[in-house]
């Protein structure tokens, strides 16, 4: 752990989290007894407290702040102003806007393919009249998330509200196909935690398919997931290994990294998120996994 001052006595890290998480999701709680067997006190601490004193942290550790999606500005400004951040504030800016998806997409990582529609801007529906799945740019835990069916005239008129609905709240839309084999291959999330010579495979799970249909709204801050450990590919490592390659400044300044997966249509593992901000660990579904995260911030 690089300490941004001397400190004195007991190490401490912030896991910064949401008032309404206040004190972690048990997953992210594992943490906290392994660093405190090295000697570092852990403790929640909610981003946007006015009487937080980030200064008295060795390092502020990003995990569950998920209330950021719609004050992202106030959220990546805060990022800035954190005196020792994990992941960096310049990377939180970068990956809080889905749209690093084209810069990925240019490195040659192979991403689903993703529309853009602006606010004010017209939408003209895709003309094969398959399935779709809409969303903000900016966004968290399947909120104002929408599986549609091209082929159902509902559907239809469904898709076009929810992109109404999003460019009338001044948010920039995604359209991206839907990726079938999630229902059947689920998605893979690869999680990655820094060690000595930098980012390091730690463990993968799988999470089951999660759009049913249309956006209906989602109560609370995400949608409950379904998830098993999974044992990653070598194609699917291979792809991860080149989407971490292709972050900007390096994947060296990394504390985690989550890559999310799901075969494309010829089988191919396909990105669909890269995430570096908040992303959940799932550190209680590979054994060694809380104590290797609590290694990485010692690093």
């Amino acid at each position: 752990m690089t300490s941004h001052q001397p400190t004195r006595g007991e190490p401490r890290v912030a896991l910064v989290t949401c008032a309404d998480l206040a004190d972690l999701e048990p997953d992210d709680r594992l943490v906290i007894p392994p660093l405190a067997a090295r000697g570092v006190r852990a403790e929640p601490v909610v981003w946007d407290d006015p009487a937080a004193d980030w200064a008295g942290y060795d390092l502020a550790v990003l995990r569950s702040p998920w209330d950021y999606i719609s004050r992202r500005d106030e959220f990546v400004a805060w990022a800035s102003a954190v005196p020792a951040l994990a992941n960096p504030a310049d990377v939180v800016a970068w990956n809080t806007d889905k749209r690093y998806l084209d810069q990925l997409s240019a490195a040659g990582v192979p991403t689903v393919p993703t529309g853009w529609v602006a606010p004010g801007e017209p939408w003209d529906l895709p003309a094969d009249h398959g399935e779709y799945v809409i969303k903000p740019a900016v966004s968290a835990g399947s909120q104002n998330t929408g599986r549609y069916d091209l082929a159902d005239p509902e559907h239809r008129e469904a898709a076009r509200a929810h992109v109404r609905r999003l460019g009338d709240a001044g948010r920039l839309t995604m359209v991206q196909p839907y990726l079938r084999a999630v229902d059947t291959e689920g998605e893979t999330a690869l999680l990655f935690l820094a060690g000595r010579d930098g980012l390091a495979f730690s463990h993968a799970i799988r999470k089951g398919a999660m759009l049913i249909g249309p956006d209906l709204g989602v109560a609370g801050l995400y949608k409950t997931e379904e998830i098993t450990a999974r044992t990653a590919t070598r194609d699917q490592l291979a792809v991860a290994e080149k989407t971490l390659t292709a972050v900007p400044g390096g994947s060296e300044r990394l504390l985690y990294a989550r890559v999310d997966l799901i075969p494309g249509p010829d089988g191919s593992p396909v990105l669909v998120e890269l995430e570096l901000t908040e992303p959940s660990l799932f550190l209680g579904y590979a054994d060694g996994a809380p104590a290797r995260l609590a290694e990485a911030i010692l690093t």
